[in-house]
């Protein structure tokens, strides 16, 4: 009986039995909805920080994570729209650090938000890019957003259920809309950032995590 609790005890250290392996990954918090401390925004819009919870507001606008680049990793964003139409989105991969709100549109890829739109440009697709094979997200409720990025890899999933996989190196739809994003290749490790669309839409936030992968 003492060895097994030496074992059990080893086990533990270890992390056997716990649910996840060894060494695993803890998340990193970058919205907790108490402040913005590390974030900082570019453009006319604005996000409001208001009952722990962030909120577009004013207009075309980037919030963007100052503090570090993130590789291969899970981003967990959870989101709620009040219409169809609200729009905004999940900047990942952004080459560098923006000094303007179109910099991460054209310099990084898009996760959309916005449930009236299209296939290439409703919430879980890679914006115009790779299109959101099926909408389980839900107006008016919280929802979700996992963002996978592995190598070049970038996936999506709204409440548990894939609805993107977007692989650069295959075929790519032609960019038929200004503005829509200049194809070309992202660097596989950038800056996070979270887009205000307009002064309709009115999204809101009140997560955000990240979870690395290696």
């Amino acid at each position: 009986m003492r060895t097994s609790w030496v074992v059990v005890g080893i086990g533990l250290v270890l992390g056997w039995g716990t649910g996840a392996p060894a060494g695993a990954s803890e998340e990193t918090v970058l919205f907790d909805g108490r402040s913005l401390e590390g974030w900082e925004h570019v453009g006319p819009g604005r996000f409001v920080l208001e009952d722990g919870v962030l909120r577009t507001e004013g207009g075309m606008g980037l919030l963007w994570y100052t503090r570090e680049r993130f590789g291969d990793c899970v981003i967990k964003v959870v989101y709620q729209t009040t219409r169809p139409e609200d729009n905004s989105g999940v900047f990942v991969r952004i080459a560098d650090r923006p000094k303007d709100e179109w910099y991460a549109v054209h310099h990084g890829y898009e996760v959309q938000i916005c449930d009236a739109a299209d296939a290439f440009h409703r919430t879980g697709a890679v914006y115009s890019l790779a299109k959101a094979e099926k909408q389980p997200g839900k107006v008016g409720e919280w929802n979700t957003l996992e963002i996978t990025l592995d190598g070049e890899l970038v996936t999506a999933r709204v409440n548990g259920v894939e609805v993107c996989r977007f692989d650069p190196r295959g075929p790519v739809p032609e960019r038929t809309k200004e503005y829509e994003p200049e194809r070309g290749p992202r660097p596989t490790s950038g800056y996070i950032g979270l887009q205000n669309h307009d002064a309709a839409s009115r999204v809101l936030f009140k997560e955000i995590t990240v979870r690395r992968l290696r």
